[in-house]
């Protein structure tokens, strides 16, 4: 039986369900965490992909193909590390939240699993279902990128193409989802999706002897990492693993930075170059204010053209990403240019998703 579910808001649990009925988010009533000191992880570990960290995860290892497990690099241009998530098996990080969320879709029963994406979280959800012999629907703008449509397909999904706003492909989904029996594996709403993402900050803790950085900085859409991160480096803290929480710094995309706005007022351009995090309402947004004021965070927007020259610099050094990927470098730049990132602190940054798939 999969691990219960409570409202954000109003504190009403579930056993199953992709929101509560007052329309919030759900999160898992009580998310596990493990009773003795950190392991020693080898590279053995490594194959268990994200379940190398099975004592924080409230889900059975149905669908897994190794993901987790991402280099952390030296980046000495930009005087940070680097987390290279692109080089994950579908080439984003999503696919620690879909290996999480089809997991729990297993465990809950369903035959058919659905989502709403502009490619990568769509690719990893339709690839983690192939893996776990499930049927799956992605609703895709029609301006989806033509590689990241082939591997929704070539998975075995069923791709819907939905003319319009991002919004749209989201509303059009949402009705399919309220008018069928398929089950919502939205990476937005589904709270199994932020524990896998969550495993992105087990590892770099792990990576650095269980340490945690000064700060990390990392594209910001919906907050399926940001949101992940948070919960992450919280639950080694509430574990005893860690003694301390990095700052966590949102890269969001002008024209698309509610977050930043809500912050700062920032309402300058457009920046389409970054299609990935083209997200005007985030469904966490709340949660996501909490996280940048736990943690003295911040977000700011990036323009389409420091987005397009970061994307040639990071090019230039042998990281291959997408052009949202060059959000949270370019970001780091400008938190250093406005003194809140110090010349001696210890960053990490996260490369989000693969340029093959541009």
């Amino acid at each position: 039986m999969p691990a219960t579910l409570r409202c954000s808001v109003c504190g009403t649990e579930y056993e199953d369900r992709w929101r509560c009925t007052c329309g919030n988010p759900l999160d898992y009533a009580d998310p596990p965490r493990p009773d003795g000191p950190p392991p020693t992880l080898t590279v053995a570990d490594a194959r268990d992909g994200l379940w190398a960290f099975d004592d924080f995860l409230p889900m059975d290892a149905n669908a897994t193909l190794g993901e987790g497990f991402t280099p952390l690099v030296d980046a000495p241009d930009w005087d940070a590390t680097f987390k290279l998530e692109y080089v994950s098996p579908t080439g984003s990080f999503k696919d620690r939240g879909a290996a999480a969320t089809v997991s729990r879709a297993v465990d809950s029963g369903a035959g058919t699993v659905v989502d709403d994406s502009s490619g990568n979280a769509g690719a990893a959800l339709a690839t983690y279902a192939a893996r776990a012999g499930l049927d799956a629907e992605v609703y895709v703008p029609a301006s989806v990128k033509d590689a990241k449509l082939r591997a929704i397909e070539r998975a075995g999904a069923t791709p819907v193409r939905v003319e319009g706003s991002r919004q749209d492909v989201t509303d059009a989904c949402v009705a399919a989802v309220e008018d069928g029996e398929a089950w919502y594996a939205s990476h937005a709403w589904n709270p199994a999706f932020f524990a896998g993402t969550a495993t992105f900050a087990y590892e770099v803790a792990a990576q650095r002897g269980w340490t945690v950085p000064d700060a990390v900085v990392v594209p910001l859409g919906h907050g399926t990492l940001f949101l992940g991160a948070y919960r992450g480096f919280r639950a080694l803290r509430e574990a005893g693993w860690t003694d301390s929480m990095p700052r966590l710094l949102g890269a969001q995309a002008s024209g698309w930075s509610p977050i930043a706005d809500e912050l700062h007022g920032e309402r300058t351009g457009r920046n389409d170059a970054a299609d990935g995090i083209r997200i005007a309402d985030p469904v966490r947004r709340d949660q996501l204010l909490d996280a940048v004021a736990a943690t003295d965070g911040d977000a700011i927007a990036v323009g389409a053209a420091a987005t397009e020259a970061e994307l040639e610099s990071l090019h230039r050094c042998g990281f291959y990403v997408e052009p949202t990927s060059a959000v949270a470098p370019a970001a780091l730049r400008a938190y250093r240019d406005r003194g809140l990132i110090d010349g001696d602190d210890d960053v990490v940054v996260a490369l989000s998703g693969s340029g093959l798939k541009t």
